[in-house]
């Protein structure tokens, strides 16, 4: 017995959006793109367009609504050159704009729109085709019956051609079971719905993949964002976890405190300073920094409490110099208000950052902060993608947490991760003879055996130090 034949799929080299499709959008196909005003539902089309022109693939854009030179300036504000692609003869715009009282004194129908889409394909030799606000053109018959059926003109038409196709159309005609455009959806091979919300003024956008006749496809709602080098979604797809195996000691750069973890903090691992304010926790992670940077690795910085300039600074008191590391590009700092955007423009900009930067370490500074990006959820995402992006790719991880209350114990993260933490080291105040001590304890730490003692430490002009008392007994063999 023959095996199935799996769907002919094209790459539309959208980041994030063919690890979603598992491939692409159907070969000769019709896809469906919906969405409100502002979700990008023409520069999903513009880039798929481009991104195939760019590749030899020659396209067709029809707008209904947009002018052409408004098309062009929108892909050249994120990085896509059309025009010289239009002047190889790799696409083609075609303007179909109607003038809604000259439209509306006559019998018409897309008759010639389609005489000029064959003209134009048959020209440039096109295999791939988005029509964009295709309603437009539709509400102007002012019959529902012919609507339908100019659509289902046009699609079959469409597929006679095994063109590859995707329609940009608007969410609130598209949507529900009495929508007047519901038939498309039905028609489609895929459909895609786009959404932007607002929650705790904190807009988001968001991507679902609605149906895909005949393949599999992540059914989850994706973060992205429309960047300066097109539209960035951030999917998490995968059903099993393929991190890097967790590898040997990296120094902490902390005096003492690689002898309690049984040389420091494991390649590919995720660790997380946890404690409450004043314990140390950024003088910890700017050790670690140190260390590193000094030993050739190369360390990016994400400081959502304070600037660069003034976390160096700050630091310099503790004797740790970070300055050299900076000038030399060893380390990379991006210091960011929570609030000021929305998770995936977060996520974004860290993932362009580590694929520019191509770091060893990775520290956030601090993850309790990230509750300002909208809510505890919003956080759990943001974390949770970048630890997993983390280990994927082999990078180590250094987390600190604001804790409240002394509540260390009851809140490790605040945010439930703790299951993707692989090491947790505590910090705590303690007041004993009318002074405060700072103690330090390895909750766990997984791959490694580890001290089960609970070790004071100082802060000092010369950085943090742990203390000798109990050293001798740490039971780390």
């Amino acid at each position: 017995m023959n095996a199935p034949s799996q769907r002919i799929k094209i790459p539309t080299n959208i980041r994030g959006l063919d690890e979603i499709l598992n491939g692409g959008i159907p070969s000769g196909g019709f896809t469906l793109i919906s969405g409100g005003p502002g979700t990008g539902k023409t520069l999903f089309g513009l880039e798929f367009l481009i991104r195939g022109a760019m590749e030899g693939e020659p396209g067709i854009m029809i707008t209904f609504e947009e002018r052409e030179d408004a098309l062009r300036g929108y892909a050249g504000a994120f990085g896509l050159d059309m025009a010289s692609l239009e002047k190889k003869g790799l696409i083609a715009l075609i303007g179909a704009r109607l003038d809604p009282d000259g439209a509306l004194s006559g019998d018409f129908d897309l008759g010639g729109v389609l005489a000029i889409l064959r003209h134009t394909a048959n020209t440039i030799h096109a295999r791939r085709i988005v029509i964009d606000a295709p309603d437009v053109f539709l509400r102007l018959l002012g019959n529902r019956a012919k609507e339908r059926s100019e659509l289902y003109r046009l699609i079959s038409w469409l597929r006679d051609e095994n063109l590859t196709t995707v329609m940009a159309i608007k969410s609130e005609l598209s949507s529900g079971p009495l929508s007047e455009y519901e038939m498309l959806e039905y028609t489609a091979d895929c459909v895609i719905q786009l959404d932007q919300r607002v929650l705790e003024q904190i807009t988001t956008r968001r991507i679902r993949v609605v149906k895909y006749r005949g393949s599999s496809f992540g059914r989850n709602e994706y973060p992205f964002s429309i960047t300066n080098e097109g539209v960035w979604i951030i999917p998490i797809t995968e059903t099993h976890l393929n991190h890097v195996a967790l590898g040997g000691p990296i120094p902490t750069g902390v005096s003492g405190l690689d002898e309690l973890m049984n040389g420091g903090y494991l390649l590919a691992s995720c660790s997380l300073i946890s404690g409450a304010s004043g314990t140390g926790k950024t003088t910890i992670a700017a050790h670690f920094a140190n260390e590193s940077t000094k030993n050739g690795k190369r360390v990016f910085y994400i400081n959502f409490e304070e600037s660069p300039n003034s976390m160096l600074a700050c630091i310099l008191s503790s004797g740790i110099n970070l300055q050299p590391a900076l000038d030399s590009g060893a380390l990379h700092f991006l210091s960011t208000m929570p609030e000021s955007q929305g998770i995936e423009e977060h996520l974004i900009q860290a993932f362009r950052h580590i694929e520019n930067f191509k770091p060893d370490i990775v520290i956030v500074d601090a993850i309790s902060a990230c509750r300002r990006m909208g809510s505890q959820n919003a956080a759990f995402d943001y974390l949770l993608r970048l630890i997993d992006h983390c280990k994927r790719k082999g990078i180590t991880s250094l987390l600190t947490n604001l804790t409240e209350g002394g509540s260390e114990l009851q809140e490790i993260t605040g945010l439930d991760l703790s299951s993707m933490i692989d090491t947790v080291v505590i910090l705590r105040h303690t007041e004993h003879n009318n002074r405060f001590h700072r103690n330090l304890y390895i909750l766990k730490m997984r791959g490694s055996v580890h001290s089960q003692l609970v070790h004071e430490f100082e802060i000092t002009n010369k950085g943090v130090a742990i203390l000798a008392s109990n050293m001798e007994a740490n039971h780390v063999n």
